[in-house]
């Protein structure tokens, strides 16, 4: 019996020591993000628009090489900042695949949601069409030219994993 029980304890300590590291991640994941925010408003918004920023879809190393050339140019960006806040970048207003709808994307879907929303909600194409449809209830300036293909592109590229 002592021995069951020493074994519960170790799988309870265990257990409660995995989502005590696992919660840590999520928190620094939001920390992150909202660090990241930070820099953006302060140290980015001050010369740019950040509509200028929600349609560029770079990948890491482009963020790294265009944040490196804005701290050349006097941005007010700390650089032990920059690893977490180019990750942040990668997150909120990272690369897409190439493709016709692509474009789209990034001048319509960006006015109101970022990337990560799209990227982190794979989708069957009936369900894309569905929240297409939800959006354009919404006011989304999709064009009846552009639905199939933003349709096309969403559910080509952002499709549940099989």
């Amino acid at each position: 019996m002592k021995s069951m029980h020493g074994k519960t304890v170790l799988w309870v300590l265990a257990t409660a020591c995995t989502a005590a590291v696992a919660f840590g991640a999520v928190q620094n994941a939001r920390m992150t993000d909202a660090r990241g925010e930070q820099i953006l408003n302060q140290s980015c918004s001050s010369c740019h628009e950040l509509r200028n920023i929600e349609t560029q879809a770079m990948d890491k190393d482009a963020w790294t090489k265009v944040i490196g050339t804005m701290i050349e140019k006097g941005s007010s960006i700390k650089a032990e900042d920059v690893p977490s806040f180019v990750d942040y970048l990668v997150r909120k207003h990272g690369p897409l695949p190439e493709g016709a709808g692509k474009k789209i994307l990034l001048n319509v879907c960006t006015q109101c949601h970022d990337l990560e929303r799209v990227l982190m909600a794979p989708a069957s194409r009936d369900e894309w069409e569905a929240t297409l449809l939800s959006m354009l209830n919404e006011g989304a300036p999709l064009s009846d030219e552009d639905f199939p293909v933003i349709l096309n592109y969403l559910a080509r590229n952002f499709r549940p994993r099989e």
